[in-house]
């Protein structure tokens, strides 16, 4: 099985290749089956291998960066999009324009392609990045940390995770650095995420992590991947957008009255 992943919702351009192939079942298994028992065998601490990866800061150039890249990663991993069974694209959430070219994307190659995408909070991929990163080794004690990214306009998409970067505890919303510090003080120590870094002033009180900032379309691809093999049925791909978009519809016209 071969995942497509990608994420444009921050200010880079991530895309990846994931292949998972099923184990072969031991013939010691096979034989004490019952007859037209069904079974599956899953090797422990093995998953998908990411083959193909690339993430490149992209400011406003989301449209122009991510088909070429898809192309780079398909062909370093010796496959054409033919070969794909799923894709994989981050739902944000992030700013309106390069969002969309990311989900636009990966409807169109669905649909093109006849094969399921699915949809992930780019906020639960950069969880799934630092699981663990608050452990206190101490004192063996698992910390809560929250997720923040780059909202502009001097905000942050925030959520709160617990330990293991897998359960949403509290977000996502959207905030002010200021107002958010009062809000997670006492309750987390570590931030990670383009927004923490971004905002390090405002948030002298907490950890800053500045390793890995934005969302990385292998992490995401490997999140795919089990659904994927499942055939969970995709839900609808739906941007998230936190804020309504600059951009309003036309009000009604002013009526003039003739001199």
């Amino acid at each position: 099985m071969h995942v497509l992943a990608f994420d444009t919702s921050s200010a880079a351009v991530t895309a990846a290749v994931a292949e998972w192939q099923e184990p072969s079942i031991p013939p010691e298994v096979v034989a004490t089956a019952t007859p037209g028992e069904s079974f599956s065998f899953v090797m422990a601490g093995e998953g998908p291998a990411i083959r193909a990866e690339r993430t490149e800061v992209a400011s406003n150039r989301h449209g122009e960066l991510l088909a070429p890249m898809i192309a780079d990663v398909l062909a370093e991993a010796g496959i054409t999009a033919a070969d794909l069974d799923a894709i994989g694209v981050g739902l944000g959430p992030g700013p309106f324009t390069g969002l969309r070219v990311g989900i636009m994307t990966a409807k169109s190659m669905s649909d093109a392609l006849a094969i399921p995408a699915y949809g992930v909070s780019s906020l639960d991929v950069l969880a799934r990045m630092h699981d663990f990163v608050a452990y206190d080794h101490d004192h063996d004690i698992e910390h809560d940390f929250a997720v923040l990214t780059d909202a502009r306009r001097k905000q942050v998409y925030w959520a709160v995770y617990d330990a293991h970067g897998l359960q949403v505890l509290d977000g996502p919303d959207l905030a002010t650095p200021a107002i958010l510090a009062e809000r997670l003080r006492g309750r987390v120590t570590h931030l990670v995420g383009a927004g923490a870094v971004l905002y390090r002033e405002q948030l002298a009180d907490f950890t800053i992590v500045e390793r890995a900032p934005y969302p990385a379309a292998g992490e995401l691809a490997q999140l795919v991947v089990e659904p994927a093999i499942r055939k969970v049925s995709p839900e609808p791909l739906v941007p998230m957008y936190l804020r309504r978009p600059d951009a309003r519809p036309p009000g009604e016209r002013k009526k003039v009255t003739p001199v």
